[in-house]
């Protein structure tokens, strides 16, 4: 080996040092050191020198550390020299190929360490035996032939040379002694994390300094924002959107994967215990089942029953709003002018074997895109399957076909050949009467009866605005896929309110109470900059144009407490709103009300901003005027255009339809008029197309009119604003939240009490329950009271009425208890039904009444007498 003598040292210099070591060693003979510290002026020739000092003599105080990320995806690295090697396996540059498995690395000595892998070999040799091992296997092996053992037993003192081996040792002699799980805690939102690390990215995202979400997701939405402004064409924005919906994707997967586990929530047993004790089950079970359908049990029926009266009572009562129930069947015209029929139609193809059916854009996605990470296909075809995916949405039924032929895609489960691509509906089709010439559909959404009953509301509210209806009802939709429970089903409850508004006045009288309420807003700029959701009061969101009106803002905070009120947990619901993308092609803003469930978050609420779509579509298709008139500070002078109709002519030309063509010209814009009125003087004739029938009408038939008017009131199409609970959603969420598991339950013991059946006394409370409208069960079975109130406890009975022995002395009393904290009281027979009412609806608490009653420990007496 080669040696670099200096002529003022006597200390050699090897060759892997090479010059620069040998420069940096003369600074040490002479005055030259460039290493300051720029805290205390010390000056150093080695940087590590500075770097020890600054460890030792500064310790408190921690410089700033500068991170560097991967220009291409989300990785952070210390120094540019590590970025530089990542950044090349992105450009395909300096890949190191292993010549046995073909694998690829990003720098020789990742390959030299990948090639031991296969040749098992182990450079470096144990001095004392002669073991090979690696470099970090061979500085802890050294400790085995010493005395240095620094891990050390704390409950009998004894010491090892390597960590697993403690590890071992108190898992084998000490397993009953449980070590203290460290808790890493959030001061700010009181959050629990198990790793420091966790706890500083979190931080980092109350404080937006996520260096991860900024680099990698923020950069995205900024290249859209830029293409859409510059007016880039639509093929690279739709790559760019899609690029970012990735990007959210992954965002979302790393917040879940940060934030903490709830340790306690198992849903294996959850699901069993509902279907144990039927809350819910798979609807005709009996012949196999059929997914996305569900049957609700007798507690299920409960839970729902009481979840609806809540939103009754707390919607419809509170804000005096009209409630409906509208026909489940409605006829194609509808859904055809609300956009249904054309917007909810999907390609699907049948596995040619099986009949298994598929959504074709879904499958021809998954199909390129598993073909595009397959290592051996060309790069020309990888960025031919990326340019499909991207085409997709804007795809025909023949585009699709051809795609299905030239990448030969077949049936993913079973191989076989697919039909041709066929039109797949999500709304179910049915024939309404015997002829079957009435095509209708099961509705999809509840809103629609309202819409076409909005001149009759308006009346009915003597024709003020702003009004509300709601409606409670089933909606259909045929899924493709149903999933997750009752989170994807076919069929549903829905419970909707349409709340109608001036357009140019979107004030809420009742937006002052809820002004200060803080929701935790998820916006579209924030999920387009990377940033996480910010909780703000609703007043400040409405203000900043954030939410975009008073009415949207109230409702969201009205949702929030709603949904506390019946028992979801705060901490796990947000609001997050629609990005332009994804907004409905009836919405101007819309907010989902999510809850996080072990599915991640799902949406459980929309409330949408509709604008007056649905009133404007379905005045186009009937020519029926879905308006109001608002009264006018000042009258005025407009002008007008009508056509007024020959009745005569109109009559003898369209006989029996000639109320519908007379109803269509009372109700004709200006503008059609206008038309109308030119056409007839052009060609003598004029096509009126009413309900998808053709009327021509002719110059004899018609007169247009043109005159002043003075007018008192003006005529404006609401704006509606839409909140929409999925109820069976909500349901499931409230499960998840509210399931507890009671540590040590299975061997908690109890006294046996064998209880006699004091009817007359039975009967006395049942019935005064049941005058004070509490609903309430007989437990009469032999089990032993301890079972009976674990039978109770597993179907959420808050509260238990025990009428035992002491229920014979004077003055008569029973034992009440409470399922949360298991506390039990002596209570008087005549005033218990009241206080269990008032229990029940929240009049009073259990402190409340433990603290009017006396405290029950034990029977006095445990036969009768």
């Amino acid at each position: 080996m080669a040696l670099l003598p200096l002529p003022v040292s006597n200390n050699p210099f090897t060759r892997s040092g090479g010059r620069m070591e040998v420069q940096a060693h003369r600074r040490t003979h002479g005055d030259q050191k460039p290493f300051k510290c720029d805290l205390c002026g010390s000056t150093y020739a080695y940087k590590n020198n500075l770097y020890t000092h600054l460890k030792t003599v500064h310790s408190n105080i921690k410089p700033e550390k500068k991170s560097y990320p991967c220009k291409f995806c989300a990785k952070i690295y210390a120094n540019t020299k590590s970025r530089r090697r990542h950044m090349a396996s992105h450009l395909g540059t300096n890949v190191y190929i292993c010549d046995i498995c073909g694998k690829s690395l990003t720098n020789k000595d990742h390959l030299k360490f990948h090639r031991r892998i296969h040749t098992g070999e182990k450079p470096n040799i144990c001095d004392f035996c002669g073991k090979g091992f690696s470099k970090r296997e061979l500085q802890a092996h050294r400790k085995s032939h010493g005395d240095q053992k620094p891990f050390q037993c704390d409950e009998c003192g004894r010491s090892y040379a390597y960590k697993y081996n403690l590890f071992t040792h108190m898992k084998t002699v000490h397993s009953d002694v449980k070590p203290e799980k460290k808790v890493y805690k959030c001061q700010l939102c009181g959050k629990e994390y198990s790793f420091p690390r966790s706890l500083r990215l979190h931080l980092d995202a109350h404080a937006g300094t996520n260096v991860f979400i900024c680099q990698y997701y923020g950069l995205q939405g900024d290249l859209v924002r830029s293409l859409k402004t510059n007016g880039a064409p639509e093929l690279d924005v739709k790559k760019a959107v899609a690029e970012l919906k990735l990007r959210k994707k992954i965002l979302e997967d790393k917040e879940l994967a940060l934030a903490p586990s709830d340790a306690t929530f198992d849903r294996a047993k959850m699901e069993d215990l509902l279907r144990r004790r039927f809350f819910y089950d798979q609807s005709f079970a009996i012949y196999g089942g059929i997914t996305g359908q569900f049957d609700f049990g007798p507690m299920g029926c409960a839970l729902k029953a009481n979840l609806l009266n809540a939103w009754r009572s707390f919607f419809v009562l509170e804000e005096q709003m009209l409630e409906v129930d509208c026909s489940v069947l409605t006829p194609e015209p509808v859904l055809k002018a609300s956009g249904h029929v054309d917007r909810f139609a999907d390609l699907m193809v049948k596995d040619i074997g099986t009949g298994e059916c598929f959504r074709l854009d879904h499958l021809i996605k998954a199909h390129l895109e598993k073909l595009a990470a397959d290592k051996k296909t060309s790069q020309a075809t990888k960025e031919e399957c990326q340019d499909i995916v991207v085409k997709l949405d804007g795809m025909t039924k023949q585009d699709m076909s051809d795609v299905i032929r030239k990448f030969n895609i077949h049936s993913p489960l079973t191989g076989n050949e697919l039909t041709e691509p066929i039109e797949f509906n999500l709304m179910f089709a049915t024939q309404i009467g015997p002829s079957g010439l009435i095509k209708g559909f099961l509705r999809p959404e509840t809103a629609q009866g309202i819409f076409v009953n909005f001149k009759r509301l308006l009346e009915f509210n003597q024709g003020r605005l702003p009004f509300a209806a709601a409606q409670i009802g089933n909606a259909f939709r045929n899924e493709i896929s149903p999933r997750s429970g009752l989170i994807r089903v076919r069929e549903f409850t829905m419970a909707e309110i349409e709340h109608f508004c001036d357009p140019n006045d979107k004030q809420h009288p009742k937006f002052d109470s809820v002004k200060e309420t803080e929701l935790l807003l998820y916006s579209a700029c924030n999920q387009m900059d990377g940033k996480s959701a910010e909780i703000i009061r609703i007043g400040d969101a409405v203000q900043r144009g954030l939410v975009a009106n008073q009415t949207l803002g109230y409702f969201m905070a009205r949702i929030q407490q709603f949904l506390i009120l019946v028992g979801i947990d705060k901490s796990k619901l947000r609001f997050r709103q629609h990005m332009s993308n994804e907004m409905a092609h009836y919405a101007c803003d819309c907010w989902d009300s999510e809850m996080l469930t072990s599915y991640g978050w799902i949406e459980c609420v929309g409330c949408a901003d509709r604008s007056a779509f649905d009133l404007t579509q379905h005045t186009k298709a009937t020519g029926v005027r879905l308006a109001a008139e608002k009264k006018l500070q000042e009258p005025k002078v407009i002008e007008v255009t009508e056509a007024v109709p020959n009745k005569s002519v109109v009559g003898k030309a369209f006989k029996k339809d000639a109320k519908v063509v007379q109803d269509y010209l009372a109700a004709l814009q200006k503008d059609v008029v206008v038309e109308i009125q030119k056409a007839l003087k052009e060609s003598g004739e004029y096509v009126a197309t009413i309900n998808d029938v053709n009327y021509k009408l002719t110059k004899d038939m018609l007169v247009v009119k043109n005159y002043q008017k003075t007018v008192h009131v003006e005529e404006i199409i609401p704006s509606v604003i839409e909140p929409s609970f999925g109820i069976g959603r909500i349901m499931y969420a409230l499960f998840e939240h509210n399931f507890r598991m009671r540590e040590g339950d299975e061997q908690r013991t109890v006294s046996v009490f064998y209880l006699l059946a004091y009817i007359s006394y039975l009967h006395k409370q049942t019935q005064g329950l049941t005058r004070l409208d509490v609903s309430h069960k007989v437990d009469d079975s032999s089990g032993s009271i301890g079972r009976r109130y674990a039978r109770t406890d597993e179907i959420s009975i808050p509260f238990g009425v025990t009428i035992d022995f002491d229920t014979l002395k004077s003055p008569h009393s029973a034992t009440l208890r409470e399922r949360d904290s298991m506390g039990q009281v002596r209570i008087p027979l005549d005033v218990l039904p009241s206080v269990v009412r008032d229990l029940s609806y929240g009049k009073t608490t259990w402190t409340q009444v433990e603290s009017a009653y006396p405290k029950f420990e034990q029977q006095e007496n445990t036969k009768a007498t």
